[in-house]
C-alpha cells in the first residue's frame, strides 16, 4: 500500500505529457544532500508503505549526518536489474528452480516472475580462439554457438516464459556499454497502477562493473546474483545509508593524456583513501570538462577502488550523450525537465554536504599503466621499465633466461621474461570510449605507415564493446590499419578482460611452460589479478588502448617508451612512441567526423531480436522448465531440496574443521570458478565422466548453470595459496577425515567432510572477497559445506552474498588475526551464541573456541557481520532465495 506522509506527489509536464513525481523538496534537508542520496530519498518517498519504509526512514535520510558512521538501514527498490550471461544464467536457473519448488509446495509458478524490468546482455561467452585474420570473429562466433547451444536455448525459454525479461543476443556488445548506449533511461517513465510516473533510473546488476552507468547519473551497483534475483522478484535491497565521499575535480587534462590515465590515477587515490562500502560522488568546476565517455570509464572501475558507486551528476554532457546515442527527443527533454525540477541537475558552484573530501587537478594526470597484478598498482609510464625490473625477481630466480622459438610459419626469435604475449583492446572500461578507441586506431595508422608491426610472439585482439565502434572505425577509414597490425575484431564481448583470452600462440605457450618464463599481458581492461588473463601469463598490466598497440609493437614490458624505440621502420630508422602518438586535437577531429546518432539508432533499432543464428534456436515452452538430466550446462539447482515451508531454528556450530586458511586480498577471482577447465581437476574429471570431450570442456563461466561443475572449481584458482597446505598453489587443502591429513583437492576433501557430517570454516585476512561481484564465490562456498568464514575484513558484496547463501560471516576483533591467535588451521572449531538470532536479535559477537590436536584451546570473540535486520532474516531462512520463496508462498 502506497503512503504519502510528506505530501510529495506532484505533477511534472514534459513533452505534452503529465507525469506524477515525488518531489524532494517536500523533505527537510533534501536540498543539501549529495546527488546520490537525493536519488535514494526519492526512492524512499515513492515506495513508502508504512511498514518496510516509513516516514522515520525518510526523515532520517533527509537529516543525514555526513560525519556519522552508517547505522540507519533503508530498503532500496531499484528501477531495473541488468545482467550478463555468466552471472545471469544462474539467476534464470534459480528462478526456474523456484518455479518448480513453489509448485511442489502448493503455490503458483507464475508468482515467480520479474516484478522489475530485467535485461540480460550475452557478452561473457565469446573466447578469442581465433585472432589476427579477417574471419576471426565469424570463427569465434561459430564456436561460441557450438559451445553454448544448451545455455542459449535455456535463455530463449526464459525470454518467453518470464514477463519483463529481455535478452540481448550474442555478438551485440558488452553489457555495460550496451547499458549506457541504449538500455539506461536516466529518468524512468513507467505506468504504475494506471498512473504515468517519472522517477530516477536506478539499477542493480549481476556484475560489479554495473557502476559504469554512474557516468550517466544513474545510481546503480553490482550485487550478487542472488540479490539480483530477489530484486527481480520485488524484494528491496537492504542497505545502510552510506558515507559519501565528495571528489572535487578542477583543471583540465593535458594533451595526449587519456581517460585510462585519469581512471588509473583516481583508482590509486581512492583505494588509498579507503572507500570500501562508501558512495563516491564527483563535483566541482571541472565536472563539465569530463566527457561522458570518460565519466563512464571512471564509474566502471568503482569496484577496483572499492566504492559502492562512483557517480557523476546530470548536466548538459549527459543530455548531449543521450542525443548522440539515439535516444528520443521526448526522453532527453524528460531527463532535463525532471532533473532540474528535482535539484538533480549539476550546478558547478553548489557543494553538497559530504562525509569526506578529495580533490584532483586534472592537469596533474600523467600517462600511466597498472600492474603487474592489481588495478590500483599504478605505474607512471616513464617509470614502467624500472617498475617491471623491480617486480621480476618475485616471479623468477633466473631473470636472464632467453629461449629460442620457431613458429609453424618458420619465423624464429628469442623469448625472455617480460615478453608481451597478449595485447588486447578489450573490456567495456575503454571500448565504450571513442577518444581512446580512435586514439588507438590513429596509433595503428601511424605505425603501419612507418612500417612497424607487432612482434611475432604477441597475440593481438580487438573486442569492441558494441557494433557502433566498428561503424565509426569504418567511417573514419582506420579499421584497415588495425587489421594490418593484427588487431582484427575477434568478437563483441569481454574476451581477455575476463580471462576468455583463448590459447596463446602454441609454440610460445610451450616455450613459456617448458622454461617457466614470466611473460606479460597488456590489456585495456579493469582487472589484472593473478591467474585471470591466461594460465601461461604471470604478469598482467592495464593500459589505454593506444598503449596496448604500442606494447604490441615493442613486444616487451622491459622497455622505456620515452627513450627506447618501439622498433625500426621500413626506412630502417628507429621509431619512438612519440613519433606515432596522436595529439588530443587529432583525436577530437576524428571523433567529430566519424560518429553520428544514426549509427546508434540503427544498431539498437532491434537489439533484442538477434541474428538468424539466434532466432533459429529451438526454444522450449512452458511455465516450468523441462530439465534435461543429461545436460552438463544447465541443471536444477539444489537450494530448495527438502526445504520446509517454515524455517528451522539456526544452531551453534560444533566440531568444525578449517577447509582453507588464506592471507590478505584473497579476491572472488581466487574463490570463484573462472577461466579454462583442466582435465586433471575435479571439474574436468566430472565432465569426462559425463562424456564430454576435452575440446568441448568450454570455460567455467559458460557452465555457471551447472552447480556440479561450479562447486568443483570453487577455491581452485591456480594462484590460490592455502596456508593449510604449504608448498601448494591452486585448489588444494588437507583432508583431516584421513589419517595425518593428506593434501587433497578442496572439492574432494569437502565431500569427505560432508559424508562425515563435519561443518567447515574458512579463515582469511584483510579485504576478503574483494573483486568482482560473483555469486558463485558465495554459492560454491556454501555448497562445499562451509558454514562460517572468519576474516579480518570483507569486501561489501561478498559479505552480503555469503549471508544470502546461509554462510555466517564473522570478523576477528580489531588487532587480532588468525596468526596472532596462533591458529594454523589444523584445529577443531566450536562457535556459540549464534542461536540468539532465533530470538529476533543479532548478537554483536559470538564466542569461538579452537582446539588443537594436543588439547590446547584458543578462545576469542568474533564480530558478527550481519549488518542489517534484512540480512538477519535471510540468514534465519537459510539464505535469500529461501526467504523470497517463503514470502511468495505467503502471498499465494
Amino acid at each position: 500500500m502506497s503512503v504519502n506522509s510528506f505530501g510529495a506527489k506532484r505533477t511534472l509536464e514534459s513533452g505534452g505529457k503529465q507525469y506524477e513525481i515525488f518531489a524532494l523538496d517536500a523533505v527537510e534537508g533534501a536540498d543539501t544532500l549529495p546527488f546520490s542520496l537525493k536519488v535514494l530519498l526519492e526512492n524512499q518517498l515513492r515506495t513508502e508503505d508504512g511498514a518496510n519504509i516509513t516516514a522515520d526512514h525518510i526523515t532520517a535520510l533527509g537529516q543525514w549526518e555526513a560525519d556519522a558512521e552508517p547505522t540507519q538501514e533503508i530498503q532500496f527498490t531499484p528501477a531495473r536489474v541488468i545482467m550478463q550471461d555468466f552471472t545471469g544464467v544462474p539467476c534464470v536457473v534459480d528462478l526456474a528452480t523456484m518455479r518448480e519448488a513453489i509448485t511442489e509446495l502448493g503455490g503458483d509458478a507464475t508468482k515467480v516472475n520479474p516484478l522489475s524490468p530485467a535485461e540480460m546482455v550475452i557478452d561473457h561467452s565469446v573466447i578469442a580462439d581465433f585472432f589476427g585474420t579477417d574471419d576471426a570473429m565469424a570463427l569465434n562466433m561459430e564456436v561460441e554457438y557450438q559451445r553454448n547451444r544448451e545455455r542459449y536455448q535455456f535463455l530463449r525459454w526464459g525470454q518467453t516464459a518470464f514477463d519483463d525479461f529481455k535478452v540481448v543476443p550474442p555478438g551485440t556488445g558488452i553489457v555495460h556499454q550496451v547499458n549506457i548506449e541504449n538500455l539506461a533511461r536516466v529518468v524512468f517513465p513507467r505506468t504504475v497502477d494506471g498512473v504515468l510516473q517519472a522517477y530516477p533510473d536506478t539499477c542493480v546488476g549481476t556484475d560489479s562493473h554495473t557502476t559504469m552507468v554512474n557516468g550517466l547519473g544513474v545510481v546503480g551497483w553490482g550485487v550478487g546474483g542472488i540479490e539480483a534475483e530477489a530484486a527481480m522478484l520485488g524484494q528491496p535491497v537492504s542497505m545502510l545509508i552510506p558515507r559519501v565521499v565528495g571528489f572535487k575535480l578542477s583543471g583540465k587534462l593535458g594533451d595526449g593524456v587519456t581517460a585510462t590515465d585519469l581512471v588509473l590515477t583516481i583508482t590509486e587515490m581512492l583505494r588509498a583513501h579507503k572507500v570500501v562500502g562508501k558512495f563516491v560522488e564527483f563535483y566541482g568546476p571541472s565536472v563539465g570538462e569530463v566527457p561522458l565517455a570518460n565519466r563512464a570509464t571512471i564509474g566502471n572501475m568503482s569496484p577496483e577502488y572499492g566504492s559502492t558507486i562512483a557517480v557523476f551528476p546530470i548536466d548538459d554532457k549527459t543530455t548531449d550523450y543521450l542525443r548522440l546515442t539515439g535516444r528520443s527527443e521526448e526522453q532527453v527533454a524528460l531527463v532535463e525537465a525532471y532533473s532540474k525540477a528535482q535539484g538533480l541537475w549539476h550546478e558547478p558552484d553548489h557543494e553538497p554536504r559530504y562525509s569526506e573530501y578529495l580533490e584532483l587537478d586534472l592537469s596533474t594526470v600523467v600517462p600511466s599503466i597498472a600492474g603487474p597484478k592489481r588495478p590500483q598498482d599504478r605505474v607512471v609510464l616513464a617509470e614502467s621499465k624500472a617498475s617491471f625490473e623491480a617486480a621480476l625477481p618475485t616471479y623468477t630466480d633466473a631473470p636472464d633466461t632467453v629461449v629460442p622459438v620457431t613458429l609453424a610459419d618458420g619465423r624464429s626469435f628469442e623469448l625472455g621474461h617480460g615478453a608481451v604475449t597478449v595485447a588486447a583492446i578489450t573490456s567495456c572500461t575503454n571500448t565504450s570510449n571513442p577518444s581512446v578507441m580512435l586514439g588507438a586506431a590513429l596509433v595503428a595508422k601511424k605505425a603501419a605507415e612507418k612500417g612497424l608491426e607487432p612482434k611475432p610472439w604477441v597475440k593481438t585482439t580487438l573486442a569492441p564493446g558494441s557494433k557502433v565502434v566498428t561503424d565509426y572505425y569504418e567511417k573514419s577509414g582506420l579499421q584497415g590499419y588495425l587489421d594490418q597490425l593484427g588487431f582484427n575484431t575477434v568478437g563483441y564481448g569481454c574476451t581477455t578482460c575476463i580471462g576468455n583470452t583463448g590459447p596463446l600462440i602454441p609454440e610460445v605457450s610451450q616455450a613459456i611452460n617448458d622454461n617457466d618464463l614470466a611473460v606479460t599481458a597488456v590489456l585495456s581492461g579493469n582487472r589484472n589479478f593473478e591467474g585471470r588473463i591466461s594460465p601461461d601469463v604471470k604478469m598482467n598490466y592495464l593500459a589505454s588502448p593506444p598503449l596496448v598497440i604500442a606494447y604490441a609493437l615493442a613486444g616487451t614490458m622491459d622497455i622505456d617508451l620515452a627513450t627506447e624505440p618501439l622498433g625500426q621502420g621500413s626506412d630502417g630508422g628507429d621509431v619512438y612512441l612519440r613519433d606515432i602518438w596522436p595529439t588530443t586535437g587529432e583525436i577530437e577531429e576524428v571523433v567529430g567526423s566519424s560518429i553520428s546518432a544514426e549509427m546508434f539508432a540503427d544498431r539498437y533499432a532491434d537489439v533484442f531480436a538477434g541474428d538468424e543464428q539466434w532466432r533459429s534456436l529451438p526454444t522450449p515452452e512452458g511455465e516450468v522448465f523441462a530439465w534435461d538430466p543429461d545436460s552438463t550446462y544447465v541443471r536444477k539447482a539444489p537450494y530448495f531440496d527438502g526445504m520446509p515451508d517454515a524455517p528451522e531454528p539456526v544452531t551453534d556450530i560444533a566440531d568444525a574443521r578449517v577447509l582453507l586458511k588464506l592471507g590478505d586480498s584473497v579476491t572472488t577471482d581466487h574463490i570463484s570458478p573462472a577461466g579454462a577447465i583442466k582435465a586433471d581437476t575435479p571439474a574436468g574429471v566430472y565432465l569426462t565422466e559425463h562424456g564430454v570431450a576435452r575440446k568441448d570442456f568450454n570455460s567455467y563461466g559458460s557452465r555457471r548453470g551447472n552447480h556440479e561443475v561450479m562447486i568443483r572449481g570453487t577455491f581452485a584458482n591456480i594462484r590460490l595459496r592455502n596456508q593449510i597446505a604449504p608448498g601448494t598453489e591452486g585448489g588444494y587443502t588437507r583432508d583431516f577425515t584421513q589419517q595425518d591429513g593428506p593434501v587433497a583437492f578442496v572439492y574432494d576433501a569437502a565431500q569427505n567432510y560432508a559424508e562425515a557430517g563435519v561443518p567447515l570454516v574458512v579463515l582469511a585476512g584483510k579485504e576478503y572477497g574483494s573483486g568482482s561481484s560473483r555469486d558463485w564465490a558465495a554459492k560454491g562456498t556454501s555448497l562445499l559445506g562451509v558454514k562460517v568464514v572468519i576474516a579480518e575484513s570483507y569486501e561489501r558484496i561478498h559479505r552480503s552474498n555469503l549471508i544470502g547463501m546461509g554462510v555466517l560471516p564473522l570478523q576477528f576483533a580489531e588487532g587480532e588475526t588468525a596468526d596472532s591467535l596462533g591458529l594454523d588451521g589444523t584445529e577443531t572449531f566450536a562457535i556459540t551464541g549464534v542461536t540468539a538470532l532465533n530470538e529476533g536479535r543479532t548478537p554483536k559477537t559470538v564466542a569461538v573456541t579452537a582446539t588443537a590436536e594436543g588439547g590446547r584451546e584458543v578462545n576469542f570473540d568474533a564480530v558478527v557481520r550481519i549488518d542489517t535486520p534484512g540480512e538477519a532474516d535471510y540468514y534465519r531462512n537459510g539464505g535469500i532465495m529461501q526467504y523470497v520463496l517463503r514470502s511468495l508462498l505467503k502471498t499465494a
